[in-house]
């Protein structure tokens, strides 16, 4: 292994890529084209993100109630709070809204003013129908006052699902049929006709609609992550580019870079697109991700030829210095950077395992993209003129390395300090960081769409479904009054809780007959009692495939019962203590021998998501310091090395971590991706410091302090480009509409910003404080990895 690292190997493979230049550059061409046509193969994801391991036992509670009742995620309610809705002209074209929007072929219901029916006793047998709560006379303003009147205080059984509980607002339930719930007929039907028909009728009658539902929801949001991918890789592109023109004066580098970079964009969708890859919220950031990773190698490639040029003028041995010096070492850094994205593999979740491995393909690629391209475009290419070497000079770069150099030197004390000082700060905030589960918490604020949530919380008590699944043990047992006066007690507990909304179920359909039983009476509703139960229970069986209206809430066997509520959005605290009381109360009133009663539905899947996705932020984060630290101990063979190199990469998570604590930024699923990821970015200078420290030792014969600060400043000005590259390069991501994008965005700029200073400033002190126990020719032998050649080593490879 040794040797096939050697700067031998590296020769090799500088010659074979020099020497095949057009063979290459024509691979890459077919390769590029054979990516775009995959592009055709890319889904965009239609549902919410599923955090949790298919097997896993929520997971299974959730497929069973979807095998038992499908598709819970297809309601979509549109909602008004406007006393003019009642005026005949807006209240017809409200309805006329509900009638046109029921003749779609993706509707399978709608439920609305207009349509409402009350259930009347039937002469002929023992049994309900429905007849219309409207009449004739409803189109006039008495009509409507008197409608209004009769639904409002005689009609609780529409209470929180066409009429709010203050009785302010009023709602049309639209339920689309579940076979494409999770299909594009889905997005289709909503954006080109749902949205053009709400904006119609607005238009007719100035009222002002609030819409959505999960399938609004998720289309909507599904559309933003479209919307912003262009966003990000024009911020990207943009960002970088200015960067490094400021950087390297001159226009031909950076649009070399630029190319190589789009190249490798092109490439993340074709790879997407091959293997079939939904893109979710996180793999929507891959794109603009290598295109700030990968602009770092290129600056280390074209700043090694530049120096060579400067050096020696000597083009074509410039160019082969590049490959064979810098390769192995953009090599181990790309590796190191893909070993952080490469953990998320190893979570079980779907979602972040794709992200993982299709992130940490991607940095590789654009590796080998930028070390084929920039070698061999600048070869074709004139040798760079003086101007284009000026910024190798610059004075106020000098100016840095000096400042670095005199901190190490006179102020280590004041370093440590500091560090001890941010360290406990960083623990401290560590203790005050909070777990977040919301389902919406990091979607668009700003957007309409989100209003209307917030308008449907304070209204209707709720948007998120929460589903309760009763399972009798025996066919026929729902219907069982000793059943539904327990489903009674559970919603009524649920009720007296402030997160939800007033429940629905097979009772409410059982308490709607006994009124109409009597005559409509409202102060019957409820459920019957030991003397009526017979008649009244015949009656509600009789009706219930009649009415079409509650159907879905009991299977075809009678065996199992659905509750569905909807939830406000809730800290993962708060509902931890819900979901505990919950299942006490459950355990209650439903004896555990005699019932099988589960809490499921999207809201709670999420939340145990999160749960489940943090629980193993310890692991994930745990094997990428795990996987770097074997990595140098390959590279330095040494256990105090190892040590040395990992303080200055964990001070900077810890003090991050603690940064979220303080600031109320919660743990949650964008934010977990930012440990690993800044992790496996920041070690990359740590590798490429002490690679040249070790160089420096050798050539210096084992002096400690001259070594280090030759690698300071050798090392320091690359650190310090590539650095302020990814700390704006990742703030592109803070312009994003999702909080948890702007979130994971600003805080691992903010992880590369103290790690560049913790590896410029810390690690350099932490050398020169321990020299005497970490830098003697046993503690670093030659290692089993060679980064960066000697200087023997380079007049070798040159021959």
């Amino acid at each position: 292994m040794e040797k096939l690292f050697s700067i031998g190997f590296w020769s090799v493979v500088a010659r074979f890529i020099l020497r095949n230049r057009t063979l290459i550059l024509v691979a890459i061409a077919a390769c590029t084209v054979f990516m775009a046509l995959q592009w055709k193969h890319m889904r965009f994801t239609y549902t919410e993100a599923n955090l949790l391991p298919d097997d896993h036992e929520i997971n299974l509670e959730y497929e069973r109630f979807l095998n038992t009742f499908g598709e819970e995620g297809n309601l979509i309610v549109l909602g008004v709070k406007d006393s003019l809705l009642f005026t005949p002209k807006n209240f017809t074209a409200w309805n006329e809204l509900s009638a046109s929007l029921n003749t779609y072929d993706e509707v399978d219901l709608t439920l609305s003013l207009g349509n409402l029916q009350k259930l009347q006793k039937r002469q002929d047998t023992a049994a309900f129908e429905l007849t219309p709560i409207a009449s004739d006379s409803i189109w006039t303003d008495k009509g409507l006052e008197k409608f209004q009147q009769e639904l409002f205080y005689k009609m609780p059984f529409y209470e929180g699902l066409v009429y709010s509980p203050s009785k302010k607002a009023v709602r049309t339930a639209v339920y689309l049929k579940k076979d494409i719930v999770n299909t594009p007929a889905r997005k289709d039907f909503i954006v080109s006709t749902l949205i053009p028909e709400i904006e119609a009728f607005e238009a007719a009658t100035g009222i002002e609609v609030r819409t959505s539902g999960m399938p609004y929801i998720r289309t909507l949001n599904s559309q933003n992550i479209i919307d912003e991918i262009g966003w990000f890789i024009g911020a990207a592109l943009a960002v970088t580019s200015l960067i490094f023109f400021f950087f390297f004066r001159s226009v031909r580098a950076t649009l070399i870079s630029m190319v190589t970079v789009i190249i490798g964009v092109m490439w993340s969708f074709g790879i997407l697109g091959l293997l079939h890859y939904e893109i979710t919220v996180l793999t929507a950031l891959i794109p603009p991700l290598i295109i700030v990773i990968g602009i770092p190698n290129c600056i280390f490639l074209i700043n090694k030829y530049q120096q060579e040029i400067k050096q020696h003028g000597n083009q074509a041995k410039s160019l082969q210095r590049v490959i064979a010096k810098v390769g192995n070492a953009t090599l181990m850094t790309n590796v190191t950077t893909a070993s952080g994205f490469a953990t998320f593999i190893l979570t079980n979740s779907k979602l972040l395992s794709e992200f993982g491995i299709v992130a940490s393909i991607n940095i590789l690629v654009i590796f080998l993209l930028s070390l084929f391209i920039i070698p061999i475009v600048y070869s074709y290419m004139a040798i760079p003129k003086y101007k284009h070497l000026k910024h190798l000079n610059k004075r106020w770069i000098g100016s840095f390395v000096d400042w670095m150099e005199k901190m190490v030197k006179e102020h280590r004390v004041a370093i440590y300090a500091v560090s001890v000082l941010l360290l406990s700060a960083g623990i401290i905030g560590i203790y005050n960081i909070k777990i977040s589960g919301s389902i919406i918490e990091d979607m668009p604020k700003k957007k309409p769409f989100f209003k209307d949530i917030t308008f449907f919380e304070q209204e209707f008590e709720g948007i998120m479904p929460l589903e309760i699944l009763v399972d009798t043990k025996r066919k026929k047992g729902v219907m069982k009054l000793a059943t539904l006066k327990r489903m009674e007690s559970l919603q009524t507990y649920l009720e007296e809780l402030p997160e939800f909304s007033k429940s629905i179920s097979i009772v409410n359909l059982v308490k709607f007959s006994k009124q109409a039983y009597y005559n409509n009476n409202p102060e019957y509703y409820q459920l019957p009692n030991s003397q009526d139960r017979t008649f009244i229970l015949s009656y509600a069986k009789g009706s219930a495939q009649d009415t079409n209206l509650l159907q879905s809430y009991v299977d075809t066997t009678g065996q199992y019962a659905r509750m569905t509520t909807f939830m406000k959005d809730t800290g993962t605290e708060r509902f931890d203590r819900i979901e505990e009381d919950l299942t006490a109360e459950i355990n209650k009133i439903f004896p555990p021998d005699r019932y099988d009663v589960s809490v499921t539905g999207k809201a709670l899947v999420f939340q145990k998501g999160t749960k489940y996705l943090v629980n193993n932020l310890v692991l994930s984060l745990s094997l990428a310091v795990l996987l770097i630290a074997l990595f140098m101990a390959w590279m330095f063979r040494s256990f105090r090395m190892i040590l040395v190199s990992l303080i200055p990469n964990l001070l900077p998570l810890i003090i991050t971590a603690g940064l979220m604590g303080f600031l109320g930024v919660p743990i949650k699923p964008s934010t977990i991706l930012v440990f690993s990821i800044a992790f496996g970015i920041s070690v990359d200078d740590t590798i490429h410091f002490l690679a040249k420290y070790r160089q420096e030792l050798i050539s210096n014969k084992w002096r400690i302090k001259k070594s280090v600060y030759a690698a300071l400043r050798e090392t320091g000005v690359s650190m310090f480009y590539t650095s302020i590259v990814l700390f704006f390069g990742f703030s592109v991501f803070t312009i994003s509409s999702f909080g948890g994008t702007v979130a994971l965005g600003a805080l691992v700029s903010a992880t590369l910003l103290f790690a560049m200073l913790a590896n410029l400033l810390l690690l350099p002190s932490l050398l020169l404080s321990l020299e005497r126990s970490i830098a003697n020719k046993e503690t670093l032998r030659k290692p089993a990895l060679q980064i960066l050649p000697g200087k023997e080593e380079e007049e070798d490879g040159d021959s």
